[in-house]
């Protein structure tokens, strides 16, 4: 994970994974009572989240180890007379659960890593009722920061021959991810399976060169003033934006077949 999210916390890294949360869940409109499925949940804190909001969360995760950090962050989160979510093995691609058996399904920064993203985004539409909702979070490898980056690049190492700035570039996608996500294939596979209601962006700037340091050096309420107003351009205008959420329900031609 460090290869791609930076081990030290700059405000506009704070910022973008935050407001990435809130936009997933608020989507997925857990209300207590709902039963709301967590694809690819990880270590588990958006499935916690919600479960202390009062939904029943059910957590899908093919990783032991995952589900096991999970298991122990929910401990630690969770007070007394709180339930907590339900942790299933399960891969994305083949969801062992019943046709309509969600209100809502969400997948929030992994659809990326699935080696068959298509196809569990057409599980996920299975096994959400189809007045439920879907909801797919996920970086944008074509954002604003991505083009101007590989622009500085371009020019740096083909115009003036330099070296490369740092290591892996943040548009070069990481070595255990099989797709390279923007606007466009998000849509293409999305709708194929979902009617897309609403697609929000979310943060502009994640990546530019400087723009962290640049961050760190303002007072924290002008950076936090300056992030804020940047989030309401993305939601504008996603394909500029540094995360695509898109918010749908199952299509009525989807597939009914069973898990």
């Amino acid at each position: 994970m460090s290869d791609v999210i930076p081990t030290g916390m700059s405000p506009d890294s704070e910022f973008l994974f935050e407001r990435m949360t809130d936009a997933t869940l608020w989507a997925t409109c857990g209300d207590p009572g709902r039963l709301v499925l967590d694809v690819a949940s990880g270590v588990g804190q958006d499935s916690v989240s919600l479960a202390k909001g009062g939904a029943r969360v059910i957590g899908a995760e093919p990783s032991a180890r995952m589900t096991a950090m999970a298991k122990g962050f929910c401990e630690m989160k969770l007070e007394e007379g709180e339930v907590g979510p339900e942790w299933v093995s399960g891969w994305a691609d083949a969801l062992p659960f019943a046709n309509d058996a969600f209100d809502a399904a969400f997948c929030k920064g992994a659809m990326d890593h699935f080696d068959d993203p298509e196809t569990a985004i057409a599980e996920m539409a299975r096994v959400t009722k189809r007045d439920g909702r879907v909801v797919l979070a996920i970086a944008n490898f074509d954002s604003l920061a991505c083009r101007v980056t590989r622009a500085i690049d371009a020019f740096r190492e083909d115009w003036l021959g330099w070296g490369p700035m740092r290591g892996r570039r943040g548009y070069d996608t990481p070595s255990d991810h099989f797709t390279r996500y923007e606007l466009d294939l998000m849509r293409e596979q999305a709708a194929k399976h979902v009617d897309i209601e609403r697609v929000e962006g979310v943060s502009i700037g994640w990546g530019l060169p400087g723009w962290a340091t640049l961050v760190c050096y303002l007072p924290r309420p002008l950076a936090f003033s300056l992030l804020r107003g940047l989030d309401a351009l993305a939601r504008q205008f996603p394909t500029l934006a540094d995360v695509i959420v898109v918010v749908g329900r199952p299509r009525l031609d989807r597939s009914t077949s069973s898990a």
